[in-house]
């Protein structure tokens, strides 16, 4: 995949960032490393907190990320361009998220709050806020955190690709392989084991 920059339109070499996933993954496999180097920046956060979430261990959602990344280069040729990239880089990555809780399930730890400056999110007014409102805000979202670190890994990978992620349950089902009943049915079951451990801590206001 290696071949010279010169090759490539001087259009790419000067601006990536309009570029498509799709566009950005042909160029790559024609030797332009710097498309690829765009991909890991779109891709390189939202994986590294989706792995982190699932694993639980800040070291080893380094090491997955990198090695998610390798393989997404050394697999550019077998993309195929009908699927959306998200999606299957996603898919990447939850194979080697759920292989590396698979090898270390005797000692599977909790996740742990999100990565700094990026905290798990379901939907909440946008509006500017005041001090208070933003120190009530972060608060509700920690104890959203800690309730999601609660559910078993299948339930929890879902909650995460649905609301944190934002992938739809079409991108989930290709995703996980799991069919479209089965992600419907555990979102739902998910979010019902959410609700009533709100309700036992007696936090309202979240639906």
């Amino acid at each position: 995949m290696k071949a010279s920059a010169s090759s490539v339109s001087p259009a790419f070499s000067r601006d990536l960032s309009a570029v498509s996933d799709r566009e950005l993954v042909a160029i790559a496999i024609s030797g332009f490393d710097g498309s690829f180097e765009e991909l890991v920046r779109r891709y390189q956060r939202p994986i590294s907190a989706y792995v982190y979430r699932m694993v639980g261990n800040y070291e080893s959602a380094l090491d997955l990320t990198q090695e998610i990344f390798i393989k997404v280069y050394n697999s550019l040729t077998r993309y195929r361009a009908e699927f959306k990239f998200s999606t299957w880089i996603y898919k990447i990555a939850h194979n080697a998220a759920v292989d590396h809780l698979r090898r270390n399930s005797t000692r599977e730890q909790s996740l742990v709050a999100g990565i700094e400056g990026d905290t798990f999110d379901l939907p909440i007014e946008s509006a500017r806020l005041s001090p208070e409102q933003e120190s009530e805000r972060k608060e509700r979202r920690g104890e959203i955190e800690a309730v999601v670190r609660t559910l078993p890994s299948n339930y929890r990978e879902l909650i995460i690709l649905r609301h944190s992620q934002d992938l739809s349950y079409e991108e989930i089902v290709e995703v996980t392989g799991l069919p479209l009943g089965t992600v419907k049915n555990r979102l739902f079951r998910a979010r019902e084991m959410m609700r009533q451990q709100f309700v036992d801590k007696g936090i309202t206001g979240i639906q």
